[in-house]
């Protein structure tokens, strides 16, 4: 019988039980063992990530500028690098050495806080643009970012043009 728990708490553990037959245990009872993965939404994001969404935020309406960074005009890599400023955490100032920084994460797994970059040129998958991620749930993600004729805004990725666009993801934290 300890042999059995064993391998029961093994299989939980480790997500290693593929069998849809079960455990069979002395009695011949068959014990089913769920090894699919809970879909719910991912945990709370820390305070310094709320914070530095809170922040971006603010920003929401703020005009589209060239190397702006300011309340006068923002570009997208300008909102990524204040609002993570706010927290004294410091970033690359362009979407080429931020999409070179931090670790690659799949889209399935982002989290509030993380990065998505896009390639919004034509005919083309080299990044140019950033955007950081504001809600995340399984098949919704929903990130704010600055746009050259809206300003700061919040998007979804699974509008047709962000979709297309979407490169990769990294988690700065």
């Amino acid at each position: 019988m300890k042999k059995i728990v064993l391998l029961l708490v093994l299989c939980i553990s480790f997500g290693s039980c593929n069998s849809s037959k079960g455990i069979k245990t002395k009695k011949s009872k068959t014990t089913k063992v769920n090894t699919r993965k809970n879909n719910t939404a991912s945990p709370k994001p820390s305070k310094t990530i709320e914070s530095i969404i809170d922040y971006a935020q603010t920003f929401e309406g703020t005009r589209y500028k060239y190397g702006g960074t300011t309340k006068r005009g923002m570009d997208c890599s300008g909102l990524v690098v204040v609002a993570f400023q706010k927290e004294n955490i410091n970033l690359p100032r362009t979407t080429a050495d931020l999409k070179k920084t931090g670790e690659w994460i799949d889209v399935k797994n982002v989290k509030e806080g993380d990065l998505l970059f896009f390639a919004t040129k034509k005919n083309s998958r080299k990044v140019n643009h950033v955007g950081i991620v504001t809600k995340s749930r399984p098949g919704y993600v929903e990130f704010i970012h600055s746009t050259s004729s809206k300003g700061v805004i919040t998007s979804n990725l699974s509008e047709r043009y962000w979709y297309s666009a979407y490169v990769q993801a990294r988690r700065m934290m």
